[in-house]
C-alpha cells in the first residue's frame, strides 16, 4: 500500500513538472531578456516587463496545450485504473 502511495506521489510530481516546466521556462527566458534590455536602455516601464511574458505564455499554451491535455488525460486514466484495482482487493 505504501509503495503504491509513493509511486502515485512520484508520478504526480513528475506530471506537475512536465506541465509547469515549459511555460515557466519560457517566461523565465523572456523575463531575463526583457530585464537585460531594460538594464541596457535604462527604460524602467512595468508594462514592458509584463506584456511580453503574457504574450509568450499565451503562445506556449496554444502550442503545448493539446499535449498537456493529453498528458493529463493519460495520467488521470492510469490513476483511476489504479484506484479501481486497489478497490478490488479483499
Amino acid at each position: 500500500m505504501e509503495n503504491q502511495t509513493a509511486l502515485a506521489v512520484r508520478e504526480a510530481l513528475w506530471m506537475a513538472l512536465q506541465l509547469a516546466g515549459p511555460p515557466l521556462g519560457a517566461m523565465l527566458a523572456i523575463g531575463l531578456v526583457v530585464s537585460v534590455v531594460q538594464a541596457l536602455t535604462q527604460i524602467q516601464e512595468a508594462t514592458l516587463a509584463f506584456l511580453p511574458k503574457l504574450v509568450v505564455l499565451g503562445v506556449v499554451l496554444m502550442l503545448l496545450g493539446p499535449a498537456m491535455v493529453g498528458a493529463m488525460r493519460g495520467y488521470a486514466a492510469s490513476l483511476f485504473d489504479r484506484v479501481v484495482a486497489l478497490g478490488g482487493l479483499p
